[in-house]
């Protein structure tokens, strides 16, 4: 059977692993589950709230030798009932001394509503084992792993050219605070090199046993006329100094692993228009107030002489996080907008700005972040969605490949939404920079590089309040005012539209620390329908329940496409509805 390229262990004592791969252009996922029991094993996909719903996959071979394989749902935490429609098929299925191993594959959206949907979102994996061939739920052998399994690009399918060097950027023998929040930054020289070189692949660098103590890693590229401090401060404390320098280069959050660029573009390092040093930002989460931890975390670059075709950038947007940004309480759904307006992008620049090539993303809210998403304008049209994650999950933020290159040209707008749920609050939350504060940003991997760092925004929170029925005069007293609201599904709502309506102040800044500011509007953004479905040939959908929207179309031929363009035909529609079909193909056509 043909190799599987990705895997990952499921539970906290390797105990059950996972190998994963998909084809695009069929729609199908194929997993293959390993398990070190001689009972039943279990694969499926559930959500963050409840079990109820999950569905399953259940397989194993039984005293005699006999397989058995069946598609199932938990109809609650517990029961397990067999679906009418059975849309996995089996490849194989094994049982040794040591593991049980069943490998089975799956349409990305089946038209049985007991089958969840293989989407472009992070997915919350669902895994189950027994130690005998009675399949029944136990919580002790039951795990639930977040993973983006349509992953675009796996790192085998990339160059690692023979000259690279390793070079790391690190804090040294930092005592962690006891404090729950600590952002701790130093600056630090980038490689000298005597030529011009690539950075093409980071990762992280973490200390044994702090791991769940750093929640992000930033690293920042300075202008070289800063005048830098030495030593580690707190980053956004008592001396400005160490806030210079706004331009991110790399980033890596919670739950993220290393990244490298495609083959054809890399972060320039070694002529004179080239950053020479970085600020480091490390944030630690020490809610325990655990004390006497020291760190020496960073992030390991790899860099090259062979050099790609285009030096590469990272441009931050969504809202502007201090002080205007804030969340109800109490909130099932909440929505926050920011801004971005790139018509001022060349002004700034202090040369033309060539059409922005978007090849990956980073999300990047809090705790409270359910879903986030940047959708692209032009001449006040929505024309895509870049990216997106409707079951975002704090705990996996990793940079990931979009399926094709974006264009962003000068005068486009980019708007970033984040959809908070605060049920578990009691009290305003604040835009910050501590983990029980919030962030809606995203950051975009681009190229060919410009001056530009970041583009961010905020509503009007003056006209916010007067929506609200409060007086007041200046931003200061708008926010405090938001604390004097009687937070109710009523209120909650009505904020949420007054911040969609307001006027937005957009802050765009560039890595030499210059700030424009600029106003616009938020647009309303076009949903994007699901795909259709695929019918089972194992069984139909049960009578009882809706009959689908729809079934698998019939393929699009093209004359003298590529096969690279096709491949992108399936995902499009998946990533952002059979919409996408259409206007994929046009906007080949017209060069958009």
């Amino acid at each position: 059977m043909p190799r599987l390229r990705y895997s990952r262990f499921l539970d906290p004592s390797n105990a059950v692993f996972l190998r994963w791969d998909f084809d695009f252009e069929a729609e199908i996922i194929t997993f293959e589950l390993q398990v070190r029991t001689a009972g039943w094993v279990g694969l499926g996909v559930t959500d963050r709230y409840s079990r109820a719903g999950s569905d399953l996959v259940v397989g194993g071979v039984s005293p005699d030798g006999n397989v058995y394989f069946s598609d199932q749902h938990l109809v609650d935490e517990d029961t397990l009932e067999e679906d009418g429609s059975q849309d996995a098929e089996l490849q194989g299925l094994t049982e040794d001394a040591v593991y049980t191993t069943m490998r089975f594959s799956r349409p990305f959206r089946s038209c049985d509503p007991h089958d969840q949907d293989i989407t472009s979102d992070t997915v919350r994996v669902l895994a189950a084992y027994g130690l005998d061939d009675t399949p029944k739920m136990d919580r002790e052998r039951t795990f639930v792993k977040s993973i983006f399994l349509l992953q675009i690009v796996h790192p085998d399918d990339l160059d690692a050219p023979e000259d690279t060097i390793i070079h790391d950027l690190e804090i040294t023998d930092f005592l962690i605070p006891e404090d729950d929040t600590t952002y701790a930054c130093t600056f630090l020289p980038l490689p000298i090199v005597s030529k011009k070189h690539h950075i093409y692949k980071f990762e992280p660098k973490l200390v044994q046993h702090n791991e769940t103590i750093v929640h992000h890693i930033l690293v920042y590229a300075c202008g070289n006329a800063s005048a830098l401090p030495t030593g580690i401060s707190d980053c956004y404390g008592a001396d400005p100094a160490f806030s210079l320098c706004t331009q991110v280069i790399v980033g890596w959050a919670v739950g993220g692993t290393s990244y490298q660029f495609p083959d054809d573009v890399g972060i320039s390092i070694g002529t004179p228009l080239d950053p020479q040093w970085i600020r480091l930002e490390i944030h630690y989460s020490n809610f325990h107030n655990l004390p006497g931890l020291y760190d020496s975390s960073g992030i390991r670059v790899y860099y090259t002489a062979h050099l790609r075709k285009f030096d590469m950038g990272v441009l931050q947007l969504g809202v502007f996080t201090f002080p205007i940004h804030f969340i109800p309480p109490g909130a099932e759904s909440f929505m926050s907008y920011g801004l971005c307006k790139t018509e001022k992008f060349e002004e700034m620049n202090g040369a033309p700005v060539p059409d922005i090539q978007v090849f990956g993303y980073l999300l990047h809210t809090h705790l409270a972040g359910r879903a986030i998403q940047a959708v692209q304008y032009r001449n006040g049209t929505q024309l895509r969605v870049i990216c997106k994650d409707d079951a975002y999950d704090f705990n996996l933020q990793e940079t990931r490949d979009l399926p094709y290159r974006v264009v962003i040209k000068p005068g486009d707008e980019l708007l970033v939404e984040c959809r908070y749920q605060t049920l578990d609050r009691d009290s305003l939350t604040f835009g910050g920079p501590s983990t029980i504060n919030e962030m809606c940003l995203i950051f975009f991997f681009y190229y060919p590089r410009n001056n530009v760092s970041s583009c961010q925004g905020y509503p009007d929170i003056i006209y916010v309040a007067h929506e609200l029925g409060e007086e007041v005069s200046d931003s200061m007293e708008g926010m405090m005012a938001m604390s004097n609201v009687e937070w109710t599904p009523e209120s909650i709502k009505k904020v949420e539209k007054a911040c969609k309506e307001a006027q937005q102040t957009v802050i765009i800044k560039t890595i030499d620390e210059l700030v424009e500011n600029t106003t616009g509007w938020i647009q309303d953004i076009n949903p994007t329908p699901r795909g259709p479905c695929l019918e089972s040939s194992g069984g139909k959908v049960e009578p009882q329940d809706k009959t689908p929207a729809g079934f698998r179309a019939a393929p699009i031929v093209l004359s003298r496409a590529s096969s690279a363009t096709l491949r992108c035909l399936p995902l499009a529609a998946l990533l952002f509805g059979q919409g996408a079909l259409s206007w994929l193909l046009a906007t080949l056509q017209s060069g958009i």
